[in-house]
């Protein structure tokens, strides 16, 4: 008998898979069904994704872009370049193209003095660009008026 006890304690109970089984099915089935109601819309506005890629997107109205003429500045004695050479447009609404444009001795004007004021260190500091298109940015909305100049787009801005 001691050695029947021996065998009984040295063989492992096998476990079920069946536990395994039914939560990989069910992982499988949730994971379907989660799917199937993100695609077809019944989630997160799925529908609406697909209607854009359907058609395309739609055509590109109140916008125009006037550009603005090229800008020298010469920087001083203490920097690393002589020049800076800036050239950009400006994103305004359709409406507003033609009085822009009327305003672009001003506009001129305004980021001439500022590119002309402002430390060179801040001109060559390539991380800088961001804050130098919103400072223009803001002096140009303040000479045309709100409304009409939506954005800056810096073209050519070249230190040489």
């Amino acid at each position: 008998m001691a050695t029947a006890e021996a065998t009984l304690e040295e063989a492992p109970k096998k476990r079920s898979k069946k536990p395994f089984l039914i939560g990989l099915l069910l992982a499988l089935v949730l994971g379907g069904g989660g799917f199937y109601a993100t695609f077809s819309g019944l989630l997160l506005g799925g529908s609406e994704g697909h209607a854009e890629k359907d058609h395309g997107p739609g055509p590109l109205s109140g916008v125009a872009f006037v550009p603005l003429e090229t800008i020298v500045v010469s920087l001083g004695p203490d920097s690393g370049s002589r020049h800076l050479r800036f050239t950009a447009q400006l994103e305004v609404a359709d409406s507003a193209a033609a009085d822009v444009a009327t305003l672009s001795p001003r506009i001129l004007d305004v980021i001439n003095s500022y590119l002309r004021a402002i430390d060179t260190a801040s001109i060559e500091d390539p991380h800088a660009m961001a804050r130098l298109r919103a400072q223009m940015l803001r002096r140009i909305q303040v000479v045309t008026g709100e409304g009409r100049v939506r954005n800056l787009l810096i073209t050519e801005f070249v230190l040489n």
